[in-house]
């Protein structure tokens, strides 16, 4: 794979780069009309999608960063965004350009002010795995195979002005409106601030190993803080393949099924006792060894759930929560999800939409065991999403809804439904960590 000499680090070379990308979707608006008078609307679309995908995705891979990161949570939201959006999108959980030999070896310098050869005793200068904040090396010292992730030069700086450039992309597609926005983009930024802080990551990534090391078939790398910095992490070399590699030919249950368990026993650990989530579950985050156990990886982007959210929250998700029109209500008003200056039409609306919602995504809690395998319910899950990503009349009422939380603990859950049904679990126990 071609290599990266430099990366734009300014406002004005990563905003060059967005208009200069948004002039490529100009042009391929045009073509999309002209494709129009010779294909049907469906095929000059499918066109338009791919072409829009491709020029963007180019654009955010030179950019890496926050934007990059942007485009890797929105590969997630699978009935939110057109297909090609999503498989392009989603190259960005491990397959970007890396940064070139020279570039590394000037992060090392400026870190330790060493050279990689002068502080490991091997150490390979390609990379092995490049995502959207950082790569991934492989290294060795005192016998131990080591893998060294670098973060890009220039991504910690350049998080707000990112977000300001993709501000009104997000606004547009998640029907955003009023002052109050603002407070979902603080939210996202400062994880994405905690995310570049390398020396956070580490004492985050031993604190959550220590804790579920009890976990069946769950295991974690080694964190070495001696070798690590604010941009630079070393941690055990985990020999394992990605969990959508391993997916994408497991034809044997039983392991299918003691990965579910240990990747559902791993979250619901963290919710309801840790009180604290791995909020980044994607594919590229998880292997699988050989022996079947789960291995999971980057800890940077942890979610606080603070009491005051995750009661009304886990009480919404009961079914009897959910058919108890008062009881429904009220807790839709302490997540932020019903407003005091709602209309009537509003209130009616979303008292409609969040409560079919509700009936579906909670499935999972209804049940002392859950069949992640069936496809029934995940294309329930799509239908909805497409069906309220079209409609005229949510596009006509304010789309701010809920509490900033929402955008991370919403998030972990879509991840990890994903991830279960990637994986066909069956059979999975839904232990009930849950204590309100």
């Amino acid at each position: 794979m071609k290599t990266i000499n430099s990366i734009p680090t300014s406002k004005i070379q990563r905003a060059s780069k967005l208009v200069s990308t948004g002039a490529k979707v100009g042009v391929n608006y045009l073509k999309y009309y002209g494709d129009k008078i010779t294909k049907t609307e469906e095929e000059a679309k499918e066109t338009l999608n791919k072409n829009n995908a491709e020029d963007i995705y180019d654009s955010l891979k030179q950019l890496k960063g926050s934007a990059l990161k942007v485009a890797q949570m929105l590969s997630m939201e699978k009935s939110i965004l057109p297909q090609a959006y999503v498989e392009k999108f989603s190259l960005s959980q491990f397959s970007v350009p890396p940064l070139s030999a020279p570039l590394v070896s000037k992060t090392f310098k400026k870190y330790f002010g060493k050279l990689p050869s002068q502080i490991y005793d091997s150490f390979n200068l390609n990379s092995v795995n490049a995502a959207s904040i950082g790569q991934v090396h492989v290294a060795e010292k005192d016998g131990k195979k080591l893998a060294v992730k670098i973060q890009y030069p220039g991504v910690a700086e350049s998080i707000a002005s990112d977000l300001a450039l993709v501000k009104p992309i997000a606004i547009k597609m998640f029907n955003i409106k009023g002052k109050d926005s603002d407070k979902y983009f603080k939210e996202v930024e400062n994880k994405l601030v905690e995310e570049t802080n390398y020396i956070l990551e580490v004492q985050q990534s031993k604190a959550i190993a220590e804790a579920c090391k009890h976990i069946p078939n769950l295991k974690f790398p080694n964190y070495y803080e001696a070798l690590s910095s604010e941009r630079i992490i070393t941690m055990d070399w985990m020999d394992g393949e990605h969990l959508s590699e391993f997916t994408a030919h497991n034809t044997d249950q039983e392991k299918a099924d003691k990965l579910g368990q240990a990747l559902w026993d791993f979250y619901m650990f963290q919710m309801h006792v840790l009180k604290k989530v791995h909020a980044d579950p994607h594919p590229g985050n998880f292997l699988v060894s050989k022996e079947a156990e789960l291995i999971a990886l980057d800890f940077g982007c942890m979610k606080e759930v603070p009491n005051e959210f995750y009661k009304p929250y886990f009480e919404l998700a009961k079914k009897e929560s959910i058919n108890n029109p008062k009881v429904f209500n009220e807790k839709m008003f302490e997540l932020e999800i019903l407003r005091p200056d709602d209309s009537k039409e509003e209130l009616a609306f979303f008292s409609a939409m969040f409560h079919e919602m509700l009936s579906l995504f909670t499935q999972p809690f209804h049940a002392e065991t859950f069949d992640f395998s069936n496809p029934d319910f995940f294309n329930a899950i799509s239908e909805m999403g497409q069906r309220y990503s079209k409609s005229t009349e949510l596009r006509k009422m304010n789309g701010n809804r809920g509490s900033k939380h929402f955008i991370y603990i919403n998030r972990t859950f879509f991840g990890l439904y994903n991830l279960m049904f990637d994986l066909k679990s069956k059979n999975i126990k839904i232990n009930n960590f849950i204590n309100l």
